[in-house]
């Protein structure tokens, strides 16, 4: 059974939205943004209409929910208003700018009684479903720690823009890609609460600005005239209820040679432990079977898995509208996650150990 959806923000992530619901069999009935060449570009390649606002996008009967991937601090604004429109809502990570506009959303997801799924894509990999499954299943026994990272050596997304001007983003590094690494540990481990957390960040490549040096750029080209004010990296220390810690390295800036430090997420249990790259396409499980350490390679399909991932998101979301089934990247968990990053940020800010609001 399908249902008909629109899209809010048709940049480049807008249209990864449209794509992967066109693949689910979603209808694609509409689309919204500030730019409206971008909107009619989308509905034009999707199907669909372009609207002249957002009110009458989600004044459409035929839009039973939405997909949001408009800038950070607009997070809030857009889900709250969908929601009370009747929508269902799939929103890009964060959740949120702050604690306080995950509450408002939340809110509204309770009074409005409409699905609301945080889009914490890394869930859907192909390699951590692996790992999920394992760790389901009890095979790595009580975990003791996670360690996680994304290196990017010079990977600063639209130089100048709202991805570096931080009354839009909300952060740098660690609240783009930092999320993802968080949401996917908490996930794996069970959700555990977080409780404290000794966290840094660090700047002065991107913020170099004109002296910057790059091979690439996504978001858009670099505007020498904006503004970076937001951090390169961030390293974290997260102790869990439990006794669990994990371990963040993020960086979208950094003096890195290529292909040095991996990029990927190690989970260590008593009884064993496991690496893997979120994009990759092996895990490797070591453990002791008979008396002898072995390294477990389990087969699984990876055949694409970034579309794997974004088609097992678009499943989900699928199941939540149709079937009224709840989606486990849930409002709550993007609060949890967002808690953890306000610890970090205050912890670099105070250079002390902080406990997080991860109620």
């Amino acid at each position: 059974m399908s249902f008909g959806i629109g899209i809010v923000g048709c940049g480049t992530i807008g249209n990864v939205h449209a794509a992967a619901a066109r693949r689910a069999g979603i209808s694609i009935n509409a689309a919204w943004d500030v730019a409206v060449d971008r909107a009619e570009l989308l509905t034009s390649t999707f199907g669909g209409r372009a609207c002249p606002g957002l009110a009458e996008l989600l004044a459409r009967p035929d839009v039973d929910a939405v997909a949001i991937a408009v800038p950070n601090d607009r997070h809030a604004l857009v889900a709250i208003q969908s929601l009370r429109a009747g929508k269902h809502v799939l929103l890009e990570k964060p959740m949120a700018m702050n604690l306080l506009e995950c509450d408002a959303i939340n809110a509204a997801v309770r009074e409005s009684k409409k699905m609301l799924q945080i889009g914490f894509v890394c869930r859907g990999s192909p390699t951590a479903q692996c790992v999920k499954h394992f760790l389901d299943r009890g095979r790595f026994g009580r975990l003791t720690h996670i360690k996680c990272a994304s290196y990017r050596r010079r990977g600063v997304p639209g130089l100048g823009g709202w991805f570096t001007t931080k009354s839009i983003s909300g952060g740098g590094a660690l609240i783009d890609l930092g999320v993802h690494l968080l949401d996917l540990s908490l996930y794996l481990a069970g959700s555990p609460r977080p409780l404290r957390v000794s966290g840094a960040t660090f700047s002065g490549i991107g913020s170099a600005m004109k002296d910057y040096v790059f091979t690439s750029m996504w978001a858009g080209p670099p505007k020498l005239d904006g503004i970076c004010d937001v951090e390169d990296g961030a390293s974290a220390f997260i102790r869990c209820e439990g006794g669990l810690t994990i371990e963040l390295n993020v960086t979208w800036a950094a003096n890195l040679p290529e292909g040095h430090l991996q990029d990927g997420i190690c989970v260590l249990g008593e009884r064993a432990g496991a690496s893997f790259q979120i994009y990759g396409r092996e895990v490797r499980i070591a453990t002791e079977e008979e008396g002898r350490l072995v390294d477990i390679c389990p087969h699984f399909v990876c055949d694409d898995p970034e579309k794997q991932m974004w088609d097992a998101q678009y499943a989900q979301f699928t199941d939540a509208v149709v079937r009224g089934i709840a989606p486990h990247a849930c409002g709550k968990s993007g609060r949890r996650v967002q808690g953890v990053v306000e610890a970090i940020y205050a912890s670099a800010a105070s250079s002390a150990e902080v406990a997080v609001d991860a109620s």
